[in-house]
């Protein structure tokens, strides 16, 4: 920057000599060489801020290397403590992958797979969402339908939808759902993500999309007091369809969040089994539902 003021007055000065030599310039060569001054003039200062920032990063990469130098024995310290936290995330992720296959494949051969008053009380929640809302009652698995449950590629949960999870939420706290865990997972189709809004919003592709559903879900049942402690979330992107992708009905049923109500309780820092529910079958009550907002159907053919 303290070379600008010079070759600025270098340019007046040959300016000046240029019009004594040659009498009066024209306004349009006039302006057009003060244009072109301005022009390199706004050249040089970006050249000079950009100087400054490649010094400022190559500084502090500088000073990056310095510490992984300096810290000797500490690396070895940072190396085991990310092996431990991956280790530790590794497990999580296993237990919540066997307590989903546990769900979908053995305890629908039990008959119902909760009790039959929670079971009641799920049903006749269904009942009353049926286009945001599917009951399993033989797996104790709530589906909420993406669609309308959140907007076009996003992982925001709509208003509506928010007004059933208060109610779903009710129900979980009530004393029929006691402290059983819950597992949250987030189901996408097999539609790419190419939305630039929806990349830019965070959900890169089905794998962050059908996580942060997932999540989102998971906030809003501990919004209206759900124990954190009992709620795991994961997202399986398309890698469990629950239909046929081949059709835009097929891959509507794909797109789902699924809350899992496990045969498992929450004790302070344990889990304990809890017995198998039995599978007498009662009919359902059936209920009006007065706390939830009316779902209209604005299903799209791609939720991306």
């Amino acid at each position: 920057m303290a070379r600008m003021p010079q070759w600025i007055g270098t340019a007046a000065m040959t300016f000046a000599i240029a019009a004594t030599l040659t009498g009066c310039v024209s306004q349009e060569q006039y302006s057009a060489l003060k244009l072109e001054r301005d022009r390199l003039t706004a050249q040089l200062a970006n050249a000079e801020k950009e100087g400054s920032s490649a010094r400022a990063e190559a500084d502090l990469y500088k000073r990056s290397l310095d510490a992984i130098k300096n810290s000797g024995d500490n690396k070895d310290g940072l190396i085991a403590n990310l092996t431990s936290q991956n280790a530790s995330m590794q497990t999580t992720l296993d237990e919540l992958n066997r307590k989903y296959g546990d769900a979908m494949n053995n305890m629908g051969k039990l008959g119902t797979a909760l009790p039959i008053p929670l079971t009641n009380d799920l049903t006749a929640f269904a009942q009353a969402n049926p286009d945001l809302v599917e009951f399993d009652s033989a797996r104790g698995i709530v589906k909420f339908k993406s669609d309308l449950t959140f907007a076009l590629g996003s992982a925001d949960v709509k208003p509506e939808a928010k007004s059933a999870i208060a109610r779903f939420a009710q129900i979980l706290n009530g004393p029929s759902a006691a402290n059983y865990e819950l597992l949250v997972a987030g189901h996408t189709d097999n539609v790419r993500v190419n939305n630039p809004a929806t990349i830019s919003a965070g959900h890169k592709d089905n794998w962050y999309l059908s996580a942060h559903r997932a999540i989102s879900v998971g906030k809003e049942l501990m919004g209206h007091n759900t124990s954190p402690q009992r709620i795991g979330v994961i997202g399986y992107a398309d890698q469990r369809p629950a239909a046929d992708n081949g059709s835009d009905a097929g891959r509507s049923k794909n797109r789902r969040v699924e809350v899992l109500i496990l045969p498992t309780t929450v004790r302070g820092n344990t889990v304990a089994q809890t017995p198998s529910a039995t599978p007498k079958a009662v009919a359902p009550k059936s209920v009006p539902n007065k706390d939830t907002a009316t779902i209209f159907d604005t299903t799209p053919a791609a939720n991306k």
